[in-house]
């Protein structure tokens, strides 16, 4: 009789086992694997009873993990996280590369460098989410991110600082042509204002009333509205640097404010990173960094 090459209980009990390890609650885990509470409990009892261990303290209102258990948890998990990149590299197309990004970091940044990265990076298909969500990286099957976030970062993770939040204050030529530049804060609150779900006017004129003016859910529509001279828009310089530059944008106040959080580059250790993702990497480092 030929012995099996490994000895192992069964897979859905170690995925039991491991959602209810990070969810520290059957009904939470039965939520995320589609099953009914029952059987999640059902296949942390089987395991345990085929390990003889308890590897749970069942409370009141969860669970609490045995030192067994939350030393199994750690290598179970790294286990399942080896399939899922395994799995990502066979079913992924090697040169293929999804980026999830801001809808402003998408439009400002990305966006207007898109035929540059192509002339740099030929061989690669980029595919771009825009979403203020906050992705997993194995369930949306994301490769790099870039969001609004502070430290520290999970062991997990490997970040890199683009760049931080300087917000100035913007506005069409058009609007204020004829006006003395650098506006006063008294000059400043006689323009319309262009909020954002970010933008701390109150903050910047040093007002504990609310400021009037055009409300937006995303940085870039304010920032579409200011272009189009609708009013003075407050965005952080990486979003508006470009505009300054070609003159569709001034500054119009010398005064800059710098708040948290930062964005940062983000995406998901590995211990064999694919060669197009590194190349994206490096190149979104480079190119939407200000530094």
């Amino acid at each position: 009789m030929i012995q099996p090459r490994r000895t192992l209980p069964p897979l859905n009990a170690l995925r039991a086992f491991e959602v209810s390890g990070r969810r520290l609650n059957f009904r939470a885990a039965a939520e995320e694997l589609g099953v009914s509470q029952g059987a999640v409990a059902q296949q942390v009892r089987a395991l345990e009873d085929q390990l003889g261990l308890m590897l749970f303290q069942r409370l009141p209102r969860g669970l609490a993990l045995t030192p067994q258990g939350a030393a199994y948890l750690s290598d179970v998990s790294r286990a399942f996280d080896t399939l899922g990149e395994a799995t990502g590299r066979l079913l992924a197309r090697p040169d293929a590369v999804t980026i999830s990004v801001t809808p402003t970091v998408a439009a400002k940044l990305l966006i207007p460098r898109l035929a540059e990265f192509k002339a740099a990076l030929p061989d690669v298909e980029l595919r771009t989410v825009a979403t203020e969500a906050l992705s997993d990286f194995d369930r949306d099957q994301v490769d790099i991110a870039v969001r609004l976030t502070r430290r520290p970062f999970p062991a997990s993770l490997e970040a890199r600082l683009l760049f931080r939040q300087e917000l100035v204050a913007v506005a069409s030529p058009h609007l204020v042509k004829g006006l003395a530049l650098p506006l006063t804060a008294a000059a400043l609150r006689t323009l319309p204002l262009l909020h954002d779900t970010v933008s701390p006017w109150p903050l910047v004129l040093q007002s504990r009333e609310k400021l009037p003016g055009a409300v937006f859910n995303h940085t870039t529509l304010a920032l579409d509205a200011a272009l189009a001279g609708q009013g003075v828009a407050l965005a952080c310089r990486a979003f508006v640097a470009a505009d300054i530059e070609a003159g569709r944008l001034v500054q119009v106040t010398d005064a800059t404010t710098t708040i948290e959080p930062d964005y940062f580059l983000i995406r998901k250790r590995s211990s064999s990173p694919r060669r197009a993702v590194d190349a994206v990497w490096h190149w979104c480092a480079a190119r939407l960094s200000l530094d």
